[in-house]
């Protein structure tokens, strides 16, 4: 196998910038403010470091990176490291069982400066080679036809004549996460061309399991505390919005999964014998779930929603940024959608609780005519703030009493336990610490002033505010071992088919995803 090491070297950037740096510098401008400089790249300029950075991407991109491989994420923590220090940054392998996670500190230029901890993930969904139209780990470039079809172009297309944004970038990884970390890299050359010194001191933590939940994340950070302080923490990942404007947003909610099984008979038994006779577990189950939600996907958990309050204002705003609900429901093939909120932003304000899967004997042609012995469901809860894990599982618990059960503490009932109670579960709680506990901020806080004043610079757009995402990212250590608050900025096309085959990054977003992280860095926290 020949080797997955780039044949380009990092160092390479920085000599390749000798010949445009003259000019340019004539072009390169900073708004004139004696206490600092905001600088802000023009379109061209973004261009030129874009195109100056595309070899590093090629490379990035042809390395596999499934963090089931502890291989692939050597080979690529390596990478990152050589690149970031041939741009003058101090570089450390956190240990992480043999998937190090990467980190990467500026020293410190101006004084009194502020601190910001900038996240991306290095590792990549696994891939199924078959589905992709090319080796997913080949980077390709392609443009579509008259008749909308992708038509492939030479990668070398790139290094002469204009960026057509429209062109995109097929690789795994090319979108979720490794291109916000080429972007970075060409930010920072761009910023150095210029002489154009950070505003905040600099630290990044590239994660190498993000893909597979981060489920040590959280011992890193507690074990490197000091190193990675900071007065807030920025997280390049995830989708810009639909309509491809900026977005921010400002939280998101955790996650934890409840395990719930229902007891029946010692073993299975024959439905024509036992039918009427002895109680079914598969029934008994789905009849507690039942009991957990109404008509209208309300939970009628007693206090599920307690302490969640949504202003006025936030709903106004959730209401002008929310996808159509109409929309919504005929993409995925549905009648209507939950009638829980006024729209689907708002809905996932709150906490939710699904489930997601269910087991009880078989089905179909394996069905057997038999009562099964137990009937397991999986739960999942997503938090809020307002709602941490531990109380959402008292809640359940509270309500399962209240339905006549009583939840055992072994792996099964006891003899002692089956003779004496009707109705026997066993509930139990699986919480990654990564992604257990949910977090927002306040949009009005230094942070979030910030990261929208840089957001906002490149193209004098709004960006789009979400108060919370629903989804749920590996961020926990950093609320709960760091006490840190973080803001989520994508950068990426909606459409870039992350998690999924012929993943793309489209070079529009490439290119404002320089100019936006070049404006970040030139903008002082306050």
């Amino acid at each position: 196998m020949p080797s997955l090491m780039p044949s380009f070297s990092p160092r390479c950037v920085l000599r390749r910038l000798s010949g445009g740096i003259a000019l340019m510098l004539a072009g390169l401008a900073s708004v004139s403010n004696p206490a600092w400089a905001q600088h802000v790249l023009t379109p061209a300029q973004a261009e030129h470091f874009a195109r100056l950075s595309f070899p590093a991407y090629q490379a990035f991109l042809s390395m596999p990176a499934d963090a089931a491989r502890p291989d692939d994420i050597q080979r690529n923590a390596a990478w990152l490291e050589a690149a970031f220090q041939a741009r003058g940054f101090r570089t450390q392998a956190l240990p992480n069982e043999g998937k190090p996670v990467v980190f990467a500190e500026l020293p410190a230029g101006k004084p009194g400066r502020k601190t910001v901890l900038f996240y991306m993930h290095f590792d990549a969904q696994p891939v199924t080679p078959s589905e992709w139209k090319t080796d997913p780990w080949t980077p390709t470039l392609r443009a579509r036809d008259a008749t909308g079809q992708w038509q492939t172009l030479p990668w070398g297309t790139l290094s002469t004549g204009p960026i057509d944004p429209e062109w995109r970038v097929f690789a795994r990884a090319a979108a979720d996460d490794k291109g916000p970390i080429v972007m970075f890299l060409a930010a920072i050359d761009a910023l150095k061309a210029a002489g154009q010194l950070p505003e905040v001191n600099i630290k990044l933590l590239l994660d190498s399991e993000e893909e597979k939940g981060s489920p040590r994340l959280h011992t890193v950070m507690a074990a490197h505390q000091v190193l990675l302080q900071s007065d807030g923490l920025i997280v390049y990942d995830g989708a810009m919005p639909a309509n491809n404007k900026p977005g921010v947003s400002f939280g998101n909610r955790g996650s934890i999964q409840l395990d719930l099984t229902v007891f029946g008979p010692l073993s299975a038994q024959h439905s024509g014998h036992q039918g009427n006779v002895i109680p079914n577990p598969a029934l008994g189950l789905s009849q507690l779930l039942a009991s957990m939600k109404d008509a209208e996907g309300r939970v009628v958990i007693p206090g599920f929603y307690d302490g969640v309050s949504i202003s006025e204002a936030d709903r106004q705003l959730m209401a002008k940024t929310a996808p159509p609900a109409a929309a919504l429901a005929k993409r995925l093939g549905l009648a209507r959608l939950t009638p829980f909120a006024a729209n689907p932003l708002e809905a996932v304000q709150y906490p939710s609780l699904d489930i997601l899967g269910l087991s009880a004997g078989q089905v179909g042609a394996k069905a057997a005519n038999a009562i099964p012995a137990t009937a397991t469901a999986s739960l999942n809860i997503r938090t809020v703030p307002e709602t941490p894990p531990a109380r959402m599982l008292g809640l359940v618990r509270q309500h399962l009493v209240a339905q006549g059960v009583h939840l055992i503490e072994g792996e099964t009932p006891t003899p002692e336990e089956r003779s004496q109670f009707p109705q026997l579960a066993r509930l139990t709680m699986l919480a990654y610490p990564s992604t257990s506990t949910a977090a927002r901020v306040a949009m009005d806080s230094p942070l979030a002033r910030w990261v929208l004043q840089g957001v906002r610079a490149p193209s004098q757009t709004e960006p789009e505010k979400v108060r919370m995402i629903g989804s749920t990212l590996p961020m926990s250590g950093a609320v709960d071992v760091l006490k840190m608050a973080y803001v989520v900025v994508p950068l990426v096309n909606a459409d870039n088919n992350q998690h999924g085959a012929d993943e793309n990054m489209r070079l529009g977003n490439y290119l404002e995803g320089v100019r936006t992280i070049a404006a970040m860095l030139t903008t002082p926290l306050p």
